[in-house]
């Protein structure tokens, strides 16, 4: 007779909360998880997974360079007879044909019941509300480290050494720090300088009284990096005078009618031939997949549960975006505008920061969250690189007319995460990409 105390088994539908019940079949993983068919039958949960990620054909004995020493970023593909649980992420992970039309009716039925025109007017009107509510809420505890960013973007590595020339970085939307705080761990430069700027007031607060906050080399201030007039320049900050500027899951928190400005303004404080290190969300990732009625604002644009904006990138977006393409403008004016760090879901009625949770996959409800922490080791080179050529050029006069950098490369980091634990599978999609401000025979960028 089993033991009175003994544990009890959780039912198979306590792994997911009610908001994630619809994408149950789209997130779990078929007891048999090395199978290549999409209609097994999962007995773990007890209902079908029918929905599996395309394998690549064996191309190599079992698990050659996925434990390798070190690990070799990108190297890990999910290939015909690999267990789906050996891992806790995929590389370059295609999405299945049913996926993607499971995909498209979601899009459809978030179009068919959009945010009321009242609160859309309420949420682009005042966005420094809601994110002075969530950094109020929330202590820099709250919050992981960005500790990948080294590997997804080396300059960082090579500013922060001892005989690197002096250097100004400017992050938009540092949130609690913790791009920041990294950084400045790493760093041996003593001319290294970071301006860590957010929209919200409560986050300047979080990083200001944090105990490696040291105004020698970071200063935290508030600033819309949509700002429009004397506005636009952060704090301390002169025109032509930054060098790098980190856009790390922010520029996804401004609405369509804000990009050129804030294009704009980033491009007047760097330095010719200084550089935009961007990483936001691209279209099909599952948080916008998940997302349900009473959430979109606009296509790819959403607001999430705690009054938060999100929108959803594809490549050739953020190619026109960046390089100086023409673009259909928007159809609402934004009064207010937004810079936060962004890295937030809607999770029903609780919302939970996309950082938190063990090892960044899943937060504590078994749900996906937002960075690319998936690997137990750093991130890194999971990505199709797409280079273009990018045309260089002069500011307008005219300032209607979206400037433009040189587009270094964009790339387009898509992986399968895994939750061993509660056998949940999540397809993510970021865009990662460096924006090069045209040289002009001036002094340079570093």
């Amino acid at each position: 007779m089993a033991s009175e105390n003994a544990p009890r088994s959780k039912g198979v539908r306590q792994q997911l909360t009610k908001g994630m019940e619809h994408m149950r079949s789209v997130v779990t993983v078929p007891a048999d998880s090395s199978t290549t068919t999409d209609s097994d039958e999962s007995n773990a949960y007890g209902v079908p997974s029918t929905f599996a990620p395309i394998r690549k054909p064996a191309q190599r004995p079992q698990n050659e360079l996925k434990r390798s020493d070190p690990f070799q970023f990108g190297s890990r593909y999910l290939e015909e007879g690999d267990d789906i649980l050996e891992f806790n992420a995929w590389d370059h992970v295609e999405v299945s044909t049913e996926y993607h039309d499971f995909a498209l009716t979601q899009y459809e039925k978030q179009r068919a019941d959009p945010v009321s025109d009242f609160d859309k007017k309420k949420y682009n009107e005042d966005p420094a509300k809601w994110w002075n509510k969530f950094y109020g809420n929330n202590n820099a505890n709250f919050f992981k480290n960005r500790k990948w960013l080294q590997q997804e973007f080396p300059i960082l590595g090579e500013i922060t050494k001892e005989d690197s020339k002096p250097c100004v970085v400017l992050e938009v939307g540092a949130g609690a720090g913790n791009t920041a705080f990294p950084i400045l761990a790493m760093n041996k430069n003593p001319g290294l300088k970071i301006h860590a700027c957010d929209f919200s007031k409560k986050a300047v607060e979080v990083i200001r009284s944090n105990d490696a906050y040291d105004e020698t080399y970071i200063q935290a201030d508030v600033w819309d990096v949509a700002a429009t007039g004397e506005a636009s320049l952060p704090p301390g900050v002169t025109p032509e005078s930054v060098d790098i500027v980190l856009m790390i899951f922010i520029f996804s928190a401004l609405s369509p009618a804000q990009w050129d400005q804030a294009v704009r303004n980033v491009r007047t404080v760097l330095k010719p031939g200084g550089e935009v290190l961007f990483r936001d969300y691209g279209r099909g990732d599952l948080a916008q997949v998940r997302f349900k009625k009473g959430r979109w604002m606009e296509d790819n644009f959403y607001v999430r549960g705690d009054g938060t904006r999100v929108y959803f990138f594809e490549r050739e977006e953020l190619e026109d975006i960046w390089g100086g393409g023409a673009r259909q403008a928007t159809n609402y004016p934004a009064k207010g505008s937004a810079s936060p760090s962004t890295e937030l879901e809607e999770n029903g009625a609780a919302q939970v920061h996309e950082e938190q949770g063990t090892n960044g996959v899943t937060n504590t409800n078994g749900e996906p969250n937002g960075e690319p922490h998936g690997h137990s080791e750093p991130e890194s080179a999971a990505l199709e690189n797409l280079s273009f050529s990018g045309q260089d050029g002069q500011d307008s006069a005219d300032t209607s007319e979206t400037p433009k950098f040189k587009i270094v490369n964009i790339a387009v980091d898509r992986r399968m995460l895994v939750n061993r634990q509660r056998k949940l599978k999540m397809y993510r999609c970021w865009m990662q990409a460096k924006f090069r401000k045209p040289l002009d025979g001036r002094a340079i960028a570093i």
